[in-house]
């Protein structure tokens, strides 16, 4: 048993309501309520108020019960390793869009530049400078799209 489900039980066994016990430890019901929920921990100097209230020792509310402690300190490494793992593969996901973005750039300036020099023999003010505007808007429009689906993918993960 939990600190928050031992408090739960001494305060319903005393016939307390949670406004009443935060009455006489000088906190919100709210607080009361968040020790109950397991959100927060109270601080040391409520803890040894409540072994008073409810006249039980300290260990008997810290100390949890039933739990194996190297089980939690196993459920917290592998937690922390999906962290890291989450961590690592978001930054692989950027550098990967890094380099589509430049590669399709790359292809742009190519296409242009062979286009514009072999195949156009149109004059570069009349036909060169719409053609490279469409060409970038074209290519930016394709790395906002794989930006966009990296993104939406990520979060549906």
């Amino acid at each position: 048993m939990e600190f928050s489900e031992k408090l739960i039980t001494l305060r319903k066994g005393r016939d307390l309501t949670q406004e009443q016990l935060a009455e006489q430890l000088n906190v919100s019901r709210q607080s009361v309520s968040k020790w109950e929920s397991g959100q927060v921990i109270p601080e040391v100097d409520k803890i040894v108020e409540l072994s008073k209230v409810f006249h039980v020792t300290l260990d008997y509310l810290l100390k949890p019960s039933e739990i194996d402690e190297l089980s939690v300190k196993t459920d917290i490494l592998e937690q922390q390793q999906k962290q890291l793992l989450n961590r690592e593969q978001a930054r692989a996901k950027i550098f990967q869009n890094i380099l589509y973005s430049a590669a399709i750039y790359f292809v742009f300036f190519a296409a242009f530049f062979v286009g514009h020099y072999f195949f156009f023999t149109l004059e570069w003010e009349a036909w060169g400078k719409p053609v490279i505007f469409a060409e970038f808007f074209i290519a930016t429009a394709i790395v906002i799209v794989i930006w966009a689906k990296s993104f939406t993918n990520r979060q549906r993960i």
